[in-house]
This record gives C-alpha cells, structure tokens and sequence, in this order.
C-alpha cells in the first residue's frame, strides 16, 4: 500500500532502514518535492517549500534512520541547508525559501560560500534500490539542464521581444518612432 501525492508515490510502510540523517533528509524531501511537480513541471521554477515539521515527520514514519528527531530537526533547519553558513556539516540538501519555507536544493540555486563544492545529494550508490525512482526523477526532472534553464529569469527572457518591430527591423522600426521629431508643429 502506498500514499499518492499526485506524481509521486510515497511507500505507506514502515521502511527501517538506518541511512545517515542527510540521505534520509534527501529521501524524504525528493519524496514531498516529487509529488508537489505537478504534471511534472508546471511547478518546477520555484517548487512547493515544506515545513521543517513536514519533512522530519516523513523521515520518521518511512523510519529512514535510527537517528532521533532532535538530530533530525537540526539537520533540516542548519547542517543541510545550502544557503545557510555551515556550522559544521556542508551538505547542500535543502534551500530555505524568501518565505522561510524548506524545498529540496538545485543546483542553480544560490549557496554559501563556505557549502562550494559539498554534495547536494545521497552518494547513489549508497542509497537502497528501492529509492531509484527518485534518483532517475532527481536527475531528469528536478535538477535537469531544462530545470536549472527554467529557474534562470535571464535565459526565460529570452524570445519575449520576438515580433516587437513587425516585419521591420529593429534600427528601421526605431527610425519609425523618430519619424517627426524634428517637426515644430
């Protein structure tokens, strides 16, 4: 049996098993981020942020580690948040958002400087197969090139002139507009 939160399906049994507090932070949230990816990229500029609440009780009904919610909680508000200075755990798993709510990290994202270079997901090969799906989603959805293009407001400029100067060009259609300036009228 399992819960569907519309794409995705997350497992409804108790899973036990005893991954590392980041990995089960990154399962849990690529879990609730999956199923917020509405159509799978409707909502895919800025995702749908989760509380802390949110994604520790996740971790701690699919029993994702053996670690104790205390520890949990402080991986989700600090030692797993790229844009937050590291104290003293790097990973780059989750991005607060401008309204304080918790999403799992892209690479386009912005991090701190002291966060270059960590990891920003589970080594894969030390994630239980049964997590595949979300590894595959992960790559070829989440943090796909079309993913971090679509977060970028400068490449999604791009074309929103096309046909601004009709079937001139541009000097000619500014010409147009200048047309008369020099008349006194």
């Amino acid at each position: 049996m399992s819960i569907v939160t519309e794409e995705s399906e997350v497992p409804s049994e108790q899973l036990n098993y005893d991954l590392s507090v980041a990995d089960a932070i990154w399962v849990a949230a690529a879990y609730l981020q999956k199923g917020s990816v509405i159509g799978g990229n409707q909502e895919i500029m800025g995702g749908i942020a989760y509380t802390d609440q949110a994604i520790a009780q996740l971790v701690e009904s699919l029993r994702l580690t053996k670690a104790a919610k205390p520890s949990i909680l402080q991986h989700i508000r600090q030692h797993c948040v790229a844009n937050k200075e590291p104290k003293p755990n790097r990973s780059c798993i989750l991005y607060v958002t401008k309204s304080g709510g918790i999403r799992l990290y892209r690479d386009s994202d912005p991090r701190h400087p002291g966060r270059e270079g960590a990891p920003s997901h589970p080594k894969w090969e030390n994630l239980p197969e049964k997590f595949d799906d979300l590894r595959q989603w992960y790559e070829t959805v989440w943090n796909s090139p079309s993913a971090l293009i679509a977060n970028d407001p400068l490449l999604n400029a791009i074309g929103t002139g096309k046909g601004l100067f009709g079937d001139q060009g541009a000097d000619a259609y500014v010409n147009s507009l200048r047309d008369g300036w020099d008349d006194p009228r």
